[in-house]
């Protein structure tokens, strides 16, 4: 059956513009991180694509080793892309990076120029695509010189295998000195990707003041907290969640009473702003102006359709903002 989207996908979606680049990006981004490996349903993974981007959402973020197993979430994006997007790239913003082990032996992690060069030709292959819009390097890497990482990913734009390149994980001293190197190069830096939720707060601790100044985008990743930030934890674990299923990221230590007290009595605040919990969370990073977009993930495509209705209610009142800092502070 052939794919159709909708024709009024660019209507309610908000674009944002990275930094200083020329590059839009939709306040929300689909990460395959989890739920679109070889162990999970296809046809479940090719459905949340398809919601996704008949709400508008035209950037999906991927990494070698997504899966499981590692690769196969960017071997199953490539499958739907050729079953269903081949006449849509040009409207895709496809992200993948390198950074982490993705094969044995010395060349399979990190940062050498060798790992990073290797990967996104894997990367590609896997996909079947000629090039990817953005490539990150996925972590700080402290035994390669970051020299030779920047020129790395510098090489790749100049190679024509990725319009724009990015860094993941890097606190602010690495991130200004990859920028740094990057400027020198002629291949700015888009965007970083931190881990940044109202439960994760490192990247305020210098990163988000550098990425403004220099003029680049911001996307956090796991928004939610792993599920923490939801209404799924607020009376017990249910036996349908990743806690109970996987365990790998989120276990049951990190659901302490502390942490859903705190859930529960954000959720309060949400339902004063008819939001689910996880709407506002949501809307509490795309507040800020330097979030170009939030990358969010799903196991169906209903949950898609919830994150995206977030973008109707993205202001706070001052009141709401001190009520949320009271709660984390506590």
């Amino acid at each position: 059956m052939t794919y159709l989207p909708n024709p009024g996908r660019y209507t309610d979606m908000q674009y944002r513009r990275c930094g200083n680049s020329g590059l839009k990006l939709p306040a929300l981004s689909l990460g395959l991180w989890h739920n679109f490996g070889g162990v999970n349903n296809f046809e479940n993974g090719r459905a949340m694509v398809h919601t996704a981007f008949n709400l508008g959402v035209t950037h999906f973020d991927l990494a070698n080793n997504y899966g499981p197993p590692p690769g196969s979430a960017e071997e199953n994006f490539g499958r739907i892309l050729e079953k269903d997007f081949s006449n849509y790239r040009d409207e895709l913003i496809i992200s993948s990076k390198a950074g982490y082990t993705m094969w044995d032996g010395p060349y399979g992690d990190w940062g050498s120029k060798k790992y990073l060069v290797s990967s996104l030709d894997q990367s590609l292959k896997r996909m079947k695509l000629d090039y990817v819009d953005i490539f990150y390097h996925h972590r700080p890497d402290p035994q390669t010189p970051l020299e030779e990482t920047m020129a790395a990913l510098d090489l790749i734009v100049r190679q024509g295998k990725a319009l724009y390149v990015g860094i993941s994980n890097y606190a602010a001293p690495e991130a200004e000195r990859a920028i740094q190197i990057l400027n020198s190069l002629g291949t700015p830096c888009l965007i970083h990707q931190p881990k940044y939720s109202m439960f994760e707060r490192w990247a305020e601790g210098g990163l988000m003041d550098l990425l403004g100044r220099e003029g680049v985008g911001c996307i956090p990743f796991s928004p939610l907290a792993q599920g923490l930030l939801t209404d799924k934890y607020l009376h017990g674990i249910p036996a349908d969640s990743r806690v109970a299923t996987s365990g790998q990221f989120l276990n049951e230590s990190h659901i302490t009473p502390a942490s859903v007290e705190k859930a529960t009595r954000l959720n309060e605040i949400a339902v004063q702003r008819n939001q689910k919990l996880a709407q506002m969370a949501l809307s509490w990073l795309l507040k800020d102006e330097r979030v170009t977009s939030v990358l969010i993930g799903a196991s169906r495509p209903e949950q898609i359709a919830e994150s995206v209705a977030c973008m109707h209610n993205i202001d706070f009142s001052a009141a709401e903002l001190e009520a949320i800092e009271a709660i984390l502070a506590a």
